[in-house]
C-alpha cells in the first residue's frame, strides 16, 4: 500500500528538476542575480515558492494518470464478473459511508499484495487494487483494504501531502541555490553572473536535497496511516483489518519480500536505522498494536 505515496514522490521529484532545467534554458535564473554579484534572496524565495509549490500540484494532478500509466491499472467501467462487481459495489458503499464521491475502482497486474488511492479531488479519486491482493486476501480482509484507501480520499491526505511537499520543495530550491552560488562564488571565482559550477553544483544539490527532504514527507505519511487504519476498521470492522495486516505481515515475511518492497520497508521490522526514515508505512506490528488498542 505503498505506491500511492512512492510515485507522487518520484513523480514531483522528476517534475520539480524539469521545471528546473527548462527554466535555466530560458534564463529565468538570470533573475536572482543581483547587481552581478549576488543572489537576490527576495526573488529567490518568489521563485522557489512558485516552483516548489508549482511542481507539488502538478505532480497531484497527473497523479491518477501516472498511477494507471505506470501499473496499468484498468478502471472498471462496468463491472464483468462477480468478483469486479462485489468490488465495486463496495467501494461505493464506502464512498458513501465516508461522505465523499464515488472514485474510480481500478485492478492492476501483480503478485504483490497492494492497493492504493490518489487523485487531486477527493470527490474524484482513484482506488486501485492489485490481482495479488484479491488472490491472496480473502474478503473480509479487502474490504478493510479498501476502507483504508478510501478514508486516505476522504481525509484529503493528498492535498496534505502536496502542500506539504511544497513547503519542501521551497527550501530545497532555495538552499541548492545557495550552494550553487557558494560553489560558484567561493571555489571557481565567477565575478559576474553566474558560471557553468553554479548551474551544475545547484541541480545535483537539488536532486540530493530532495530525496533527503522526502524524509520529512515520509514522516507525514506513516502518520496517517494510523488513521487510515483507524478509518478501515470504521468502515469495515476492526478484527478485518487486523486480519488483513496481519495477512499482509504473513505474506511479506523477509525470506518472501521482493527486493523492490525491501528497499522501501513495508514489513517494518526489515528496516532499521537510516532506512527507517525512508519508510512510507509504519511497522505492521505498530499499526496492529495501535488497532488493538482501540487508538
Amino acid at each position: 500500500m505503498m505506491k500511492r505515496v512512492f510515485l507522487f514522490i518520484a513523480t514531483n521529484l522528476a517534475v520539480l528538476v524539469v521545471l528546473s532545467i527548462t527554466l535555466r534554458l530560458l534564463g529565468v535564473d538570470s533573475l536572482l542575480d543581483q547587481s552581478g554579484t549576488g543572489l537576490n534572496i527576495t526573488a529567490l524565495l518568489i521563485f522557489a515558492s512558485v516552483l516548489g509549490f508549482g511542481g507539488a500540484f502538478i505532480s497531484l494532478a497527473i497523479s491518477k494518470w501516472m498511477a494507471k500509466r505506470s501499473t496499468g491499472a484498468v478502471v472498471i467501467e462496468k463491472p464483468s464478473n462477480e468478483t469486479e462487481r462485489w468490488l465495486f459495489d463496495t467501494v461505493r458503499r464506502q464512498a458513501r459511508q465516508a461522505g465523499i464521491g464515488m472514485p474510480e475502482v481500478a485492478i492492476y497486474e501483480s503478485e504483490d499484495i497492494n492497493a492504493f488511492a490518489t487523485g487531486m479531488n477527493r470527490n474524484k479519486a482513484l482506488v486501485a487494487v492489485s490481482t495479488g491482493l484479491l488472490s491472496k486476501m480473502d474478503r473480509s480482509a479487502v474490504e478493510a483494504v479498501l476502507g483504508h484507501e478510501v478514508t486516505h480520499v476522504a481525509n484529503g491526505d493528498m492535498i496534505t501531502l502536496t502542500l506539504i511537499q511544497g513547503v519542501v520543495n521551497t527550501f530545497v530550491i532555495v538552499l541548492a541555490r545557495v550552494i550553487g552560488h557558494l560553489v560558484d562564488k567561493v571555489v571557481f571565482k565567477t565575478e559576474r553572473g553566474f558560471g557553468p559550477a553554479y548551474f551544475i553544483t545547484s541541480i545535483v544539490a537539488e536532486i540530493v536535497l530532495a530525496i533527503l527532504a522526502s524524509t520529512i514527507v515520509m514522516w507525514f505519511s506513516r502518520q496517517r496511516e494510523y488513521r487510515a487504519d483507524a478509518g478501515g476498521a470504521k468502515l469495515s470492522s476492526r478484527d478485518n483489518m487486523i486480519g488483513a495486516l496481519e495477512a499482509l505481515k504473513r505474506a511479506h515475511e523477509p525470506s518472501q519480500l521482493p527486493q523492490q518492497m525491501a528497499a522501501f520497508g513495508i514489513n517494518g521490522g526489515l528496516a532499521s536505522g537510516f532506512k527507517k526514515l525512508f519508510m512510507s508505512h509504519p511497522p505492521l506490528d505498530a499499526r496492529i498494536a495501535a488497532l488493538k488498542s482501540g487508538h
